[in-house]
């Protein structure tokens, strides 16, 4: 299973945005303490819109608490990894944790040592410090489903039907 980890996330509309994300590709959120915020925050409602009572998510008081309720693979996502996030190898038979510091700061630096080999980077131009982490982590989540073959993901149009656009009148 691919999951959505966010280390001390501070703005609620981010939050909200992801957990719309979360649920849209059947991952889980994983929200590591302290938050920015709290989960009735009007903000995360509306950038979550109805989709926040669907999100499987789950909320830890540390890291270590979620390290250790969580073995798998860790991938940090951070400005200073060595590789690019889409170079990266990820596989559907483990689980997948994708882990994004928060908007002011990122990852803690004791964080960014103990995993410092599973460190990946969002490629930018260099006097750029980071993107926004909403749109963070729907780029390196849609890489790993693409690499997993989206698996549990409808790849044609569900709600509408496959055919909608062939129907639509103007």
């Amino acid at each position: 299973m691919i999951n959505i980890v966010l280390y001390a996330p501070e703005i609620p509309s981010n939050t909200g945005n992801i957990m719309r994300t979360s649920m849209a590709s059947n991952t889980r959120l994983i929200l590591i303490k302290p938050l920015g915020f709290e989960l009735s925050d009007k903000q995360l409602k509306r950038s979550g819109l109805d989709y926040l009572k669907d999100t499987n998510y789950i909320i830890y008081d540390n890291f270590s608490d979620f390290e250790a309720n969580h073995p798998g693979s860790y991938y940090l996502i951070s400005r200073y990894g060595k590789k690019t996030y889409s170079d990266e190898t990820y596989k559907s038979d483990e689980d997948i944790y994708l882990i994004f510091g928060n908007e002011s700061s990122g990852l803690h630096p004791d964080i960014l040592r103990k995993y410092k080999e599973k460190a990946v980077r969002i490629p930018m131009v260099a006097n750029a410090r980071s993107l926004n982490l909403a749109n963070s982590v729907a780029l390196v989540v849609y890489e790993a489903l693409r690499q997993t073959g989206f698996s549990n993901l409808s790849l044609t149009e569900q709600i509408k039907g496959a055919d909608f656009i062939d129907k639509v009148t103007e």
